[in-house]
């Protein structure tokens, strides 16, 4: 039987701003080719041997792999290697871009130097899971450059062997779970690049093959996580961890940054991990990008994640896996050709950092000044989640979380999860309930309005109203509340917490917040494509006219019959319905689209764009590409 791959005219082209972009697999993988080159050529050109005080770990790796300013390089590397060793699992993974990319340069001071940093300087790995890959990634090919090296030649007296089997051990038992039962550390706009620095490492430079192999599966899998829900390189979607700039504006992610290098949306913005990239020499599969661009008809992407590991108060719908208990994250993303809407179920699914639901919509406005995004938070801070997720003391926890992250015990805080928060979407339609208990710290409902937003109105009808580039919003509030600027404290305005507030006035200043304190609450969320309709006055006629019901008396409740016609029932504590029937979490997919399907446990993924397929499997540690059957 003949195989034969069909392309329609729309899987050819795809928009990018005004102009066509040719999407076969000889144009794809050339386009990507040239970023990865000019990526490398600027690393080249930032080392100046005039001034060996210019130049970073990745341009130096760069000089040295390609053979260029050698001895320029080699000065610059013997300054950066002169530096007291710090920043634990952060220092690893240069160092070991270095070791690996520049191995062809190096001389052999430099390789001494090395070999004495490994043996005297301890990094700590860490505690979170985006640390731990980047620990045991950096220390496989650390033990791998010193073969048959004793434990005396190593900070933690373990021999090189022992140091490649503890890293591998951990590997393969992360990428087992996350392709079985989702990743903790969940879609994240943020740490998305270190999984990808790890990974990028291993899929460069391991030497035994299956190993390599595995890890470049797992950067496909981990892009195509990304892929199915960007729009324009704006990583849409509920997201395990985010900071305030990031929550704000979406656009100043690490995952913008490489959505520039892996599918060419946006401009290029500085960033360590796409250098890693460029120098491993991985090339995302060209159906990737075709996914990414692929916005001609709605769809829905339903994913199953999960939490971070429950050290204590783990609750009844928690499971074991291995010795660690977690809980199920149930994802829904609406992805549209304007936006995307996309959350989870509520509840504290991630410690500190959490956005449980947003809206993203396609604009216009440079990445680093757009705030295109809309989301509802119960800023909820207390000792119960600290010692859910860490190891610390009651009395204790909060105070040492807010030392790293300084907006987490504040009531104006937007990155946050909740005990006391349910949510169910159905299509672009969102339904949020909240039963708040009396003397919770923060008892407040918050919605974000970004000044990105036109035409707020607050409507007799009890909607408020709301223009988000291309996209009509509607929200319903269940009780009462009163607006405030974002940041009403001033606590990033003044700059707490370092990093965190770093520039708050270019990405934080001109937003504000429509603020409940009513303990029993709740909303509703409609979005709609503007050009769904004649104008922003029939939007807002059709939105009026749909059935709404709610009660805040009791246990909060809401029947809403959305825009399409679909009837959603939600009430606090007990499973929502869609047109009568209740949703089945039970038989959540791991991946479930147009784009992709996975089931839970399988450690298979099939892509599929068309008649492409790519079919991931880690079971076997294949990587196959296949397309099906044209219909007679």
């Amino acid at each position: 039987m003949v195989l034969v791959l069909m392309l329609s005219v729309g899987a050819l082209f795809a928009r990018e701003g005004e102009k066509g972009v040719l999407l076969s697999d000889a144009d794809i993988t050339r386009r990507f080719e040239e970023r990865r080159q000019s990526v490398i050529a600027s690393s080249i050109a930032a080392l100046d041997p005039a001034d060996l005080t210019k130049g970073g770990h990745y341009d130096v790796a760069a000089c040295l792999q390609r053979g260029e300013k050698r001895e320029a390089a080699l000065a610059r590397l013997a300054k950066i290697l002169a530096v007291k060793a710090d920043g634990n699992m952060f220092w690893m993974f240069p160092m070991v871009t270095l070791m690996m990319a520049g191995d062809q340069g190096l001389d052999d001071p430099s390789r001494a130097r090395f070999a004495e940093l490994w043996r005297t300087y301890w990094p700590s790995r860490g505690d979170t899971e985006n640390h731990w890959v980047l620990y045991y990634s950096s220390l496989y090919l650390a033990a791998q450059t010193y073969p048959g090296a004793g434990p005396e030649k190593w900070f933690n007296g373990k021999s090189s062997a022992e140091n490649m089997a503890e890293s591998r051990s951990y590997l393969e038992h992360w990428l087992e779970v996350t392709t079985s039962f989702g990743q903790g550390e969940y879609d994240s706009p943020n740490y998305l690049e270190e999984y990808a620095t790890g990974l990028a490492l291993l899929s460069g430079w391991a030497q035994d093959a299956a190993f390599r192999q595995r890890a470049h599966l797992m950067l496909d899998y981990i892009f195509y996580d990304y892929a199915v829900e960007t729009l324009d390189g704006y990583y849409g979607g509920a997201h395990s961890r985010v900071y305030p700039r990031q929550i704000i504006a979406p656009g100043l992610t690490p995952s913008m940054a490489l959505g520039w290098l892996l599918f060419g949306f946006g401009e290029r913005q500085p960033n360590g991990t796409v250098q890693i990239l460029a120098l491993s020499g991985y090339t995302p599969p060209p159906i990737l990008e075709r996914i990414a661009r692929d916005r001609a008809q709605p769809y829905v992407e339903r994913e199953l994640k999960r939490t971070r590991w429950r050290l204590r108060n783990a609750g009844p719908e928690s499971f074991v896996i291995g010795d660690k208990r977690t809980i199920p994250v149930y994802k829904y993303s609406y992805v549209d050709q304007d936006f995307i809407l996309g959350s989870t179920q509520g509840g504290l699914l991630q410690p500190i950092q959490q956005q449980t639901w947003n809206l993203i919509w396609r604009t216009d406005r440079p990445a680093a000044k757009a705030a295109n995004t809309f989301f509802g938070v119960q800023p909820y801070s207390s000792p119960l989640e600290g010692t859910m997720f860490f190891g610390a003391d009651w009395d204790t926890v909060t105070n040492l979380i807010a030392r790293s992250k300084a907006d987490y015990d504040t009531p104006d805080k937007l990155p946050s999860g909740s005990p006391f928060e349910q949510v169910y979407q159905h299509g672009p339609a969102l339904v949020a309930l909240y039963d708040i208990p009396p003397g919770t710290r923060f008892p407040l409902v918050t919605m974000f309005f970004s000044r990105d937003l036109t035409h707020t109105e607050e409507d007799a009808s009890g909607w408020i109203f709301a223009q988000g580039g291309p996209v009509y919003i509607a929200y319903r509030p269940f009780a009462a509340g009163e607006w405030k600027p974002n940041d009403w404290t001033g606590l990033l305005a003044h700059g707490a917490g370092g990093f965190i507030s770093t520039d708050f006035a270019k990405w934080g200043s001109g937003h504000r917040c429509y603020v409940s304190p009513a303990l029993k609450n709740g909303y509703v969320v409609q979005v709609a494509p503007a050009r769904a309709f004649a104008s922003y006055e029939a939007f807002k006629a059709a939105v009026r006219a749909l059935p709404l019901t709610f009660s805040t008396a009791t246990q909060p409740e809401a029947t809403f019959t959305s825009l399409d016609g679909t009837v959603i029932h939600a009430r606090y504590g007990a499973t929502p319905t869609v047109n009568g029937q209740p949703v089945d979490f039970a038989s959540w997919p791991l991946f479930e689209s147009p784009f992709g399907h996975a089931t839970r446990g399988s450690q298979q993924l099939e892509i599929a764009h068309g008649a492409e397929r790519l079919l991931l499997d880690f079971t076997h540690n294949v990587r196959q590409e296949s397309a099906v059957p044209a219909q007679p």
